[in-house]
């Protein structure tokens, strides 16, 4: 197929997709990312590949170890408290901004330790700028284009890191900016300040943008199915009134089971892409050097074969005793897969909990009976109306 005036192969389906993302790996690079958004998440992680990735993850894994993660964690409720009585109740409440602006504040305490707050609304717009970007029909920063906004938004956000920077660097706080200026492998492999600044741009992105959508999807599903709303609830109320932690927000089965089958139905990341650096060959067909690859965990998420009525929202096809995600270890990948699995996926799963948690302890949220959500797919999923729900004070 083609796309944005280039050739491009589409690699779907579990089998072939573990192909590509484990037995071929190394004939597929990240590069296939870099046409589309090298200009404005340039040297993020995920546009790493092989040696240096593996170096660079290595670091970055210090700030992603489960005593960090449970700094991180209480970090989350507070901001989630605080937030939660200013929001409006009634019918036609639009859950995505007001989500979005949620995990943004939460990625601003939590990766920032609340450095640059002022500047919010601001980084806000910069981010959005830079994800619309990437779906550009015009390459080029031409006057007008998304292109050319992603550009402006890129360079706001390496001056607010910049800006930054030194006060991390110095201090000794619990957020994730000063642990990327802070980690060091066993060999003493640190990142330079231009590092540090290149990852909190991507990763601030990917977790504030993939958590938005998720508890977005979530928060459909539950007000669509009031069965599900008042299972899951029943466990959030168990817990009480104190911040949970690590383990507590672990512990919640049912949330859990809806939020693995709400990102089967609406992937956060509806595809991966990858360029052939040698010729390969993916479930016998052939795929030549320089090709851009498109893998899309969106489609397996639907392969029949695995999933019985995949159109159909059940959780308990991630239950015991069955478990469809384990008909193949690719067939479910909302995280990627592969050496590039996402490295944040253990902290926005205990995120969107936390959001949830909170959301379910102090609302219920219902529909109307025949409404449908639908997603703009341009970039990352959005949905078009911004999810208009009723939303009532417990």
């Amino acid at each position: 197929m083609g796309a944005f005036g280039t050739k491009m192969a589409v690699i779907a389906g579990p089998q072939a997709t573990q192909e590509a993302l484990t037995t071929n790996a190394k004939a597929f690079s990240q590069d296939g990312w870099a046409f589309l958004i090298d200009a404005f998440f340039h040297r993020g992680l995920m546009l790493m590949s092989f040696d240096e990735h593996l170096m660079h993850r290595r670091i970055m894994q210090e700030a992603f170890t489960r005593p960090r993660l449970a700094g991180y964690v209480t970090q989350v409720t507070p901001c989630v408290r605080a937030t939660l009585p200013t929001w409006p109740t009634g019918p036609s409440v639009r859950m995505y901004p007001l989500l979005k602006n949620l995990t943004l504040d939460i990625a601003t305490d939590v990766f920032m330790g609340g450095r640059g707050k002022d500047s919010s609304d601001a980084i806000n717009q910069a981010f959005v700028a830079t994800v619309r970007a990437a779906s550009s029909l015009v390459r080029a920063p031409l006057p007008g284009t998304r292109y050319r906004a992603g550009i402006r938004g890129r360079r706001v956000l390496e001056e607010y890191f910049a800006r930054h920077l030194p006060a991390a660097r110095a201090g000794n706080s619990n957020d994730l900016f000063a642990a990327l200026c802070h980690a060091s492998t066993e060999d003493g492999q640190r990142f330079s300040d231009s590092d540090v600044i290149n990852h909190m741009i991507f990763l601030m992105m990917a977790a504030h943008d993939t958590s938005t959508i998720t508890t977005t999807a979530v928060t459909y599903y539950l007000a669509k199915h009031p069965e599900w709303q008042d299972r899951v609830r029943a466990e959030s109320d168990a817990l009480g009134d104190r911040s949970p932690e690590i383990d507590d927000l672990e512990a919640l089965r049912s949330l859990d089971l809806v939020i693995k089958e709400s990102m089967r139905l609406v992937a956060p990341v509806p595809l991966v892409m990858r360029k052939t650096v040698q010729d390969t060959a993916i479930d016998g067909h052939y795929i030549p050097r320089d090709t851009l690859v498109a893998i899309t965990p969106a489609v397996n998420h639907f392969v029949r074969e695995v999933w019985h009525n995949p159109d159909r929202f059940d959780p308990l096809r991630f239950d015991d005793p069955r478990r469809e995600d384990q008909a193949h270890r690719f067939a479910w990948l909302p995280f990627g897969g592969g050496a590039h699995k996402c490295i944040g996926m253990h902290f926005g799963t205990l995120e969107v909990k936390a959001i949830l948690h909170q959301m379910l302890r102090t609302f219920t949220f219902g529909l109307d009976t025949d409404y449908r959500i639908r997603w703009d797919n341009t970039s990352l999923p959005i949905p078009v109306d911004g999810l208009p729900i009723t939303l009532r004070r417990r």
